[in-house]
């Protein structure tokens, strides 16, 4: 059974952080520059929060606030759902479907250690029923050789 750790293997343990008394301004340049739908919030290098597209939708442009005075600590989503590069894909698709969201900050004893994404273990099944696909494909083949 995969774990968090393969996909992290495969991926990287790249995680983009911000600091909770940035802006929500800084935030979103962050998020643009790196193509990415969320940044894990640190304080003290502990992970207090996570700040996701929804969270300026919701709580930043609904609310009316100016993005530029609007600290992350006053809008981020916390406390942060998270797993353990231990856990299976099938624990964190469960996660991700209860909790209706798409981040899962990869924490271990010695803190924070990755991120994966509803994207990464779509793209990990993917790849899964290629294989599939082509070991079928392969094995009807052979077997009509």
């Amino acid at each position: 059974m995969a774990t968090v750790k393969d996909i992290l293997d495969r991926k990287g343990y790249d995680v983009v952080t911000i600091a909770a008394d940035d802006s929500v301004f800084t935030a979103a340049k962050l998020m643009n520059a790196r193509k990415i739908g969320g940044v894990i919030v640190l304080e003290d290098q502990e992970v207090i929060g996570i700040f996701t597209e929804r969270d300026v939708l919701r709580r930043v442009v609904a609310e009316r606030r100016d993005p530029a005075k609007t600290l992350i600590r006053d809008v981020m989503t916390a406390p942060v759902t998270t797993c353990r590069p231990g856990a299976t894909l099938e624990e964190c698709q469960a996660l991700l479907t209860d909790k209706r969201i798409r981040h899962l900050p990869v924490l271990d004893d010695d803190g924070l250690r990755g991120i994966i994404t509803s994207g990464d273990l779509l793209a990990h099944h993917v790849s899964e029923q290629a294989a599939t696909i082509e070991y079928l494909n392969n094995y009807m083949f052979d077997i009509r050789s």
